[in-house]
């Protein structure tokens, strides 16, 4: 499904930014650090003598606080762990998720039944004990996003480049199936974790069929809607999701990264060429999705792409809750969403931009969080202020709030509400 040019890799900077970046100032900082210790450490050498040094060396080098041997430093295949330790395939890219779900068959797959499978490549995952509120350690829901697929592994197509021209639409419902979200409830019992596998919180969401709904400044802007969704309130769908987290609340935040490759299409053939650009995506993207669904062509459905980049909560308590993407958190390649309450009671989520070069975000609700009122923190993260994190050479940072009418975010630069902001 791939079709990459030689220079289409996510490290690749889309930033126009001539600032210094935070890899350099930390660089610029650990050299002259390293030169101020290099100094003081000759003058210590010169007073207590190397030997001395030597020994409190040693002694630092044998203290441990690991309670398990260390593995070998072999290259050997299997898994290995330490002694008194066991490893085991709890699931796999195909097993049962719901109670329905087809037995998996490589050399038949299909969409259908991939939409009740587990599905491809883990990245984030979280334990989320049963029942809610509990402390459990032998029985909850694993909360796992699947960020990516690889079809020259999944199906004969080749090698990754070059395969777009043979892939079929069968093949890319597949994929987009396999990406997204599986929950499933696990228990342990005698030793060994085992998938519940006909428990009612056993869930996929897909890139292919899962409707998820928008909320906060962006949900019903005319830059969200499309023929699909004249509301621009409902999407299908969420990809490659990355590093996620959990709220205080009992929910999970997966985190929408490097969408911009699904999408194909030449941005100065349309209207949001600044936008596309800025966010890397090229007329050549590098997944095939956009042969057989119009709505990863931006030169066909305009505003597709910016319905993804978000921040989406599920519930994973709620079998039949629908996940919401919460446009407040700011549209960029998400690394991570995770929280921590505030002293007054403001949850802060912290997120990454995981295009190289780009930047550190944080988000403050206005609301605060009640831990005996659950149902008060359902829309918690649609209210309160985005900052972004500006980094200085003398090592201390400022958080810039991202809001409408501050600074340069201003209707002379193209921003004309918040929902421009997040966008």
């Amino acid at each position: 499904v791939y079709e990459v040019d030689d220079d289409d890799d996510d490290d690749i900077p889309s930033n126009p930014s001539t600032e210094t970046s935070l890899s350099d100032l930390i660089q610029q900082r650990l050299s002259r650090r390293a030169a101020l210790k290099g100094l003081a450490g000759a003058a210590v050498t010169s007073a207590l003598g190397s030997t001395f040094l030597t020994g409190i060396g040693r002694a630092a080098a044998q203290a441990s606080t690991l309670g398990f041997r260390e593995v070998a430093h072999d290259m050997t295949t299997g898994v290995q762990t330490a002694p008194g330790y066991s490893a085991q395939v709890l699931i796999r890219w195909g097993d049962k998720v719901t109670a329905d779900t087809p037995s998996f068959d490589v050399a038949n797959q299909s969409a259908a039944a991939q939409e009740k499978q587990f599905g491809y490549n883990n990245d984030f995952m979280a334990y989320m004990p049963l029942p809610l509120g509990s402390e459990n350690s032998e029985n909850g829901l694993l909360c796992v996003s699947h960020e990516y697929s690889n079809p020259h592994l999944m199906w004969s197509v080749g090698e990754k480049k070059g395969s777009y021209d043979r892939i079929g639409k069968a093949q890319v419902d597949v994929e987009m199936a396999a990406h997204g979200h599986s929950i499933v409830e696990i228990r342990k019992t005698g030793g060994k974790w085992q998938v519940v596998e006909d428990s009612r919180f056993n869930r996929r969401f897909s890139a292919l069929s899962t409707e998820m709904r928008f909320s906060g400044p962006a949900a019903g802007h005319n830059r969200l809607k499309t023929s699909a969704d004249a509301t621009g309130t409902r999407v299908i769908g969420t990809i490659n999701n990355c590093a996620g987290g959990t709220t205080p609340w009992g929910t999970v935040l997966i985190a929408e990264e490097n969408f911009h490759n699904y999408f194909r299409g030449d941005p100065d053939k349309t209207a949001e060429a600044r936008n596309f650009k800025r966010y890397g995506i090229k007329p050549k993207g590098r997944w095939a999705w956009s042969k057989y669904h119009d709505r990863f062509d931006i030169e066909k459905e305009l505003n597709e792409a910016n319905r993804f980049g978000w921040v989406v909560e599920i519930d994973p308590y709620d079998p039949a809750s629908t996940p919401v993407k919460r446009t407040a958190l700011g549209r960029f390649k998400h690394e991570c969403a995770t929280t921590i309450v505030n002293p007054d009671g403001r949850v802060t989520v912290y997120s990454g931009d995981d295009q190289r070069f780009d930047y550190l975000y944080k988000f403050v609700t206005e609301g605060r969080f009640e831990p005996d009122n659950r149902e008060a923190n359902r829309d918690l993260l649609d209210r309160g202020t985005l900052y972004v994190a500006k980094f200085e050479a003398d090592g201390t940072m400022t958080w810039l709030p991202l809001t409408f009418g501050d600074g340069p975010l201003t209707a002379e630069n193209g921003f004309h509400s918040q929902a421009d902001v997040t966008i």
